[in-house]
């Protein structure tokens, strides 16, 4: 791990692993499997575009990797 992009794609993946067990623990989940795969693919492409020498991109993707797990899954919402 040596550039930053590698740190903070990590701490999302993990956030988004997390998220997922939380919510695969559920009674009936309210995701499937499919729903976590754009964001993990994200981190990968912000990781490899990052370490590439693109931070603007990199950037740009990683603020659409978040804006999806934040509009799409809604880590902040509360079960009913």
């Amino acid at each position: 791990m040596e550039s930053i992009f590698d740190w903070i794609t990590v701490l999302v993946f993990c956030g988004l692993a997390v998220l997922y067990l939380q919510r695969s623990a559920a009674p009936e989940p309210t995701d499937k499997v499919w729903h976590y795969l754009p964001p993990a693919m994200g981190c990968m492409a912000v990781n490899y575009v990052g370490d590439e020498g693109y931070p603007i991109p990199a950037v740009a993707l990683l603020v659409a990797v978040l804006a999806y797990i934040y509009y799409v899954l809604k880590p902040l919402s509360r079960p009913e």
